[in-house]
C-alpha cells in the first residue's frame, strides 16, 4: 500500500489517498474533487477541471499519466 495525497496530485490539499496501484490512487484523487466541486470548494475546482480534462482526451494527457505512475512507483510501501 502506497500513499500520495491531493496536492501529489495536483490538488491543493493534503488529503492522503490510499492504493495499491497508481490508479487507485487517481480513481480516489477523482472522487475526492467531485465531492469538492459538489460540496462548492473553489480551491478545488481548478484540480477538479484538469481531472475532468484528463478524462476526456487520455492519450493527451498520458504525460501525466505517465508522471504518477513513475512516482508512485518509487514511493516506499507506507507502514501498516
Amino acid at each position: 500500500m502506497k500513499r500520495m495525497t491531493c496536492q501529489d496530485l495536483g490538488g491543493p490539499c493534503e488529503l492522503v489517498h490510499s492504493g495499491e496501484t497508481a490508479d487507485e490512487v487517481i480513481v480516489a484523487q477523482d472522487a475526492h474533487l467531485k465531492e469538492r466541486e459538489k460540496a462548492g470548494d473553489l480551491a478545488h475546482q481548478p484540480a477538479r477541471d484538469d481531472m475532468k480534462g484528463r478524462w476526456r482526451r487520455p492519450r493527451k494527457s498520458l504525460g501525466w499519466y505517465n508522471d504518477v505512475k513513475k512516482r508512485f512507483a518509487e514511493l516506499p510501501d507506507a507502514p501498516a
